[in-house]
């Protein structure tokens, strides 16, 4: 019997040998296909014809130019407010009439009133700048001349040179100071009060003035024409 299975030989497989290295061929063929499926997939046109792409300047980080960017923002941001020469003489515009004033302003400025002792206004103000007159814009102060005095209203120890001009008040004792512009009036000049080097205290009412910033330009002063007429 074993004879017999012996004589028996095993079925050759279909394809043979020949088959087995077409077989080999055939899926190193597709594997290559595959690859190369891959590699167009994951390039570009430009790419496959020997170009690369490169993105635009504007969308590549540069560390050294945002770093320049920063420092050229820091320098522009911390960069202080120029200030303008508020000593030089101002321009004159020639009007028919002064800046229109509030009820308030009018009752100080041309019927010589006094607002109420307060620590609001320009009593306290510390800021930097030039004081012109609500009425015509004429200079009056300068911010360096003003002082804490705590009497309630702004105090000057002194005035810009010919821009506040003194009368007796009608009270007959204290000294009036008025705008020597438009003769608006302003408040009070009291001395000997030792409140400052100059002895000298401008007693002024907030309502009379305008605080002009360091760094913005002094408007014209108003001057009417029928004054520049009658002078003629």
């Amino acid at each position: 019997m074993s004879r017999f299975f012996a004589t028996i030989k095993r079925p050759r497989s279909i394809f043979g040998h020949g088959a087995r290295w077409g077989c080999g061929i055939a899926a190193i063929a597709a594997l290559g296909w595959f690859i190369g499926v891959d590699e167009k997939l994951s390039t570009t046109p430009l790419e496959q014809d020997g170009l690369t792409l490169v993105a635009a300047p504007s969308e590549q980080p540069d560390d050294e130019s945002s770093e320049s960017t920063n420092q050229d923002a820091k320098s522009v941001s911390d960069k202080k407010p120029e200030k303008i020469d508020h000593t030089k003489k101002q321009e004159v515009k020639w009007v028919d009439k002064y800046n229109p004033l509030s009820q308030a302003a009018a009752y100080v400025l041309k019927r010589k009133g006094t607002q109420p002792r307060s620590n609001g206004g320009y009593t306290n103000t510390t800021d930097k700048g030039t004081y012109v007159c609500r009425q015509c814009n004429a200079k009056l102060y300068y911010s360096t001349d003003k002082f804490k005095s705590h009497c309630g209203w702004p105090s000057f120890d002194d005035e810009i040179d010919g821009a506040v001009k003194r009368h007796l008040d009608a009270d007959g004792y204290r000294v009036e100071i008025v705008c020597a512009n438009c003769d608006g009036h302003l408040g009070h000049v009291f001395e000997g009060e030792q409140l400052t080097e100059k002895n000298t205290r401008h007693c002024v009412n907030t309502i009379s003035m305008v605080l002009v910033p360091a760094d913005e330009p002094l408007p014209p002063v108003l001057k009417l024409e029928k004054k520049r007429n009658k002078d003629k």
